[in-house]
């Protein structure tokens, strides 16, 4: 491990990490002012609308990293590539992880909008779901002993949880009788949901890009360099 930690090429990718890691949280605080200064206030829904922005953006990233997991399983099924193994074991998490952000900050939005914490709503109650159904894959992965096994069962479980992901965006076009806003506007659901502004629009924008393309890769990176390390130590 130390030998592979002092090399000349783990040295300038750990440079690279920490550049991209940097520029990941310059991204957010950017984002995270935004939402606070420069989208303006709701005018219905008042300051709490600026969750939205954290909210979506979470979100979209957690889809992103699980839609990373589904590639690099199949491909592991395919190559039985140890790296391959590694890169869905972190999507997953890093899925896991902004999924729990996105259904807290949407709980903390509910209350004072919904006058209540959580409600069974069916867009609502997908994305509980699909969080459960992830954890329920590092529940498999820690079950398994066999490392073979483990990650054989994990990438297959791994292929058929993508279907939650999937769902949850879907019921979101889908009519409902639920009070969960309308985030995506379609023939059947038309009109812009929540008013936005030209402010509001770039500030979600700007948001879903420094999740999906900022956050989530440096996450992922950090997660298999660390899971690098872990089975470096066991190797040794």
């Amino acid at each position: 491990t130390a030998r592979l930690l002092s090399s000349s090429t783990e040295t300038g990718h750990d440079r690279f990490l920490r550049t991209m890691s940097l520029v990941a949280v310059l991204g957010f605080i950017v984002g995270l002012y935004m939402a606070l200064a420069y989208a303006g206030t709701d005018s219905m829904q008042g300051d709490v609308q600026r969750l939205f922005y954290i909210h979506l953006g979470a979100l979209m990233g957690a889809a992103l990293s699980y839609s990373s997991a589904f590639i690099s399983a199949a491909i592991y099924l395919r190559t039985r590539n140890v790296r391959w193994d590694t890169l869905a074991l972190s999507g997953v998490e890093v899925g896991l992880v902004l999924t729990i952000i996105a259904l807290a900050t949407g709980s903390i939005w509910a209350r004072p909008t919904w006058n209540t914490w959580w409600t069974w709503d069916p867009r609502s109650t997908a994305a509980a779901v699909m969080a459960l159904t992830y954890g329920a894959y590092l529940m498999l992965r820690n079950g398994i002993e066999n490392a073979g096994h483990r990650r054989l069962f994990a990438s297959v479980y791994a292929i058929l949880a993508i279907s939650t992901v999937i769902f949850t965006f879907v019921v979101t076009r889908l009519p409902s009788d639920g009070i969960h806003p309308i985030v995506i506007a379609s023939r059947d659901n038309p009109g812009n949901p929540f008013g936005m502004t030209s402010n509001m629009g770039i500030t979600l924008g700007i948001n879903i890009v420094v999740w999906c393309c900022l956050i989530v890769p440096v996450l992922i990176a950090w997660r298999i360099r660390l899971e690098n390390a872990r089975q470096g130590l066991h190797e040794s």
